[in-house]
């Protein structure tokens, strides 16, 4: 006999009624909806004229007005268009599919592919417990000497890498990217040029990088919100093959545009700007973004998330709030790359907060010798230009003269010349063995 206690509960819960609501205005990046009463972040459909429907997400609401968001442009939408709720929030179709392929911020192929149907997964899921995270006691290697050697990562670590605009942080994700120790690459390009993005994919990342690979793509042309569903998107996706049990290295490019993404909604709904215009929310979206990534019970995310400090500014709200929230910070420095020193990596000014659980003694200590050496030319570099530095005055300064070109040719590094992290390890050895 059938039981149908199930569907008879499932027909009482049933809505029967289907709200459907109406465009009264049109502000800025905002729609104004009345008529209906669908959940923060639900995903809308708004009919236009003429045209296929637009994508919206509810971001707030104001007495009986409901705000939407589109993931598209606005043209075409007027007064009285019906506005259907789908009783959901964003997904994204996740799968082993995805690897070789190019994607919007909304998931959907753009490098004229179709894409078979996947698993759904809720782009907002909540970062792992902290209680559920392993350790991170094992080395990631990125194939970049002055990386592995100074700034050495841990799998499911998190490092920020500030830099101006100019530098070389777009060649160093991909070498990164392709020399990395990693199972799955997963890239979200967030507002970026246009221009640059094809230009990444072939030349920085190449074809044997973007082979392991899924790129998601959100242009500074498109609106706010699908740049900022780029960035969880991508993360998703880093989530769904952590699960699977692999290494996962996620690559964002930026975390600065996310964060100005944000703004642009904040602002659009309402909120007041605090510090440097930045609305709240911006600084409470990024712990939320940055959290996700590291180790769970089966996999890791090791997250290198770049950040556009203005001005080359390193107590920019956006790149102080990131800094507190990573596990270590890579600073790229103009000055070095104005001196053809590639990558332009000022290891003085960088840390992971990790190196001492990842590394051996003997690695540790040989990195921090040659830490105060590099700091004590520093400190004597214009003497020892103009020629005023006397030999013999400074054990300290002598020595650090003496290893100062070994150590430039060690942190000096090709685009496409890769190095085994024992390699490394051993190079920097052998300079402080003399």
């Amino acid at each position: 006999m059938v039981n149908l206690a199930v569907y008879r509960q499932r027909v009482q819960q049933a809505s029967l009624l289907r709200q459907i609501g109406v465009v009264t205005k049109v502000v800025g990046l905002t729609l104004e909806v009345k008529g209906f009463k669908p959940f923060v972040g639900e995903v809308c459909m708004v009919d236009v004229p003429g045209s296929q429907p637009i994508v919206a997400e509810v971001v707030g609401f104001r007495e009986d007005v409901v705000l939407l968001m589109p993931y598209g442009e606005l043209t075409g939408v007027c007064p009285g268009c019906r506005v259907e709720p789908r009783r959901r929030a964003f997904t994204v179709r996740v799968g082993e599919h995805l690897l070789g392929r190019i994607l919007n911020g909304l998931g959907e192929p753009i490098d004229g592919r179709s894409l078979p149907r996947g698993i759904p997964m809720p782009v907002n899921n909540r970062p792992p417990s902290p209680l559920a995270r392993r350790r991170i006691d094992r080395v990631f290697a990125t194939g970049v000497r002055a990386i592995d050697g100074f700034i050495t990562c841990g799998r499911g670590q998190r490092l920020g890498i500030f830099a101006g605009s100019g530098v070389g942080k777009s060649v160093l994700l991909g070498m990164i990217a392709r020399f990395g120790s990693a199972d799955v690459n997963v890239i979200a390009l967030v507002g970026e040029r246009g221009r640059e993005v094809l230009e990444f994919i072939e030349k920085d990342l190449g074809p044997e990088g973007l082979q392991k690979s899924v790129v998601v793509v959100a242009t500074s042309d498109e609106p706010a919100l699908l740049r900022l569903r780029a960035a969880f998107v991508a993360t998703t996706i880093a989530e769904y093959f952590r699960d699977t049990g692999r290494d996962v290295l996620l690559l964002m490019d930026s975390v600065t545009r996310f964060a100005l993404a944000q703004r642009e909604v904040g602002l659009a709904v309402g909120e007041p700007p605090t510090t440097r215009g930045y609305p709240p929310s911006v600084f409470a979206l990024l712990p939320r973004l940055l959290e996700r990534a590291g180790n769970s019970e089966s996999g890791s995310i090791t997250g290198f998330y770049t950040v556009l400090v203005e001005g080359d500014d390193m107590n920019e709200p956006v790149a102080d709030a990131v800094r507190s929230i990573v596990d270590g910070h890579i600073v790229l420095k103009r000055e070095l790359a104005v001196a053809n020193h590639y990558p332009a990596i000022d290891v003085l000014a960088s840390v992971s907060r990790l190196m001492p659980s990842v590394v051996t003694p003997e690695h540790r200590q040989a990195a921090g010798r040659q830490r105060e050496l590099m700091a004590a030319y520093r400190q004597a570099e214009d003497l020892i230009n103009i020629g005023a530095y006397v030999a013999g005055s400074n054990p300290t300064i002598d020595r650090a003269i003496a290893v100062h070109d070994q150590i430039n040719g060690f942190l000096r590094q090709g685009p496409d010349e890769y190095t085994a992290y024992d390699e490394a390890v051993e190079r920097l050895l052998s300079i402080e063995r003399g």
